[in-house]
């Protein structure tokens, strides 16, 4: 009886922390959703929501010449061109799979996605993304990108 007991234990202790590392995918996820969602509109409000006050930006792409190239934006710089986004252009980010880890108050999530101008078809790559909880909630704190044009899909 007493090894039933101890069983039983084990399995709602693991249950429990099965649930809780769902329950903080599932935050971290509509965190990068509400990021999309506002990069989309053009919403600073909603996008800034979702960052750190010292979000650090970069994207990695092969330039003409076959250079790989590692460009770091300012957050301000970022800001500004989204709110400039003309109400007419469309950008539409496809996610095409969510990888979440996580330890402790820091998470990674790997985002493979394909880029839509006015829904034509622009680029592809990969968003890394790196969150930290603050205790209260979390937010991207770095975000780096690939972009190409080949080998995408489309």
């Amino acid at each position: 009886m007493r090894i039933l007991k101890i069983i039983l234990f084990v399995c709602c202790c693991f249950v429990s922390f099965s649930s809780t590392a769902q329950d903080e995918k599932e935050d971290i996820k509509k965190v990068i959703k509400q990021f999309f969602k506002g990069l989309q509109k053009g919403d600073t409000l909603t996008l800034k929501k979702t960052i750190s006050k010292d979000l650090v930006l970069q994207t990695s792409f092969v330039n003409g010449e076959g250079v790989s190239v590692l460009r770091t934006e300012e957050k301000s710089a970022f800001l500004k061109s989204l709110a400039s986004k003309k109400p007419e252009d469309i950008w539409e980010e496809k996610l095409e799979s969510y990888t979440i880890q996580i330890d402790g108050p820091m998470a990674n999530v790997w985002t493979p996605y394909k880029f839509y101008l006015n829904y034509k078809f622009s680029h592809c790559g990969v968003n890394s993304f790196q969150l930290f909880n603050t205790g209260e909630k979390w937010v991207i704190i770095y975000l780096i990108d690939t972009r190409r044009r080949l080998g995408c899909n489309n």
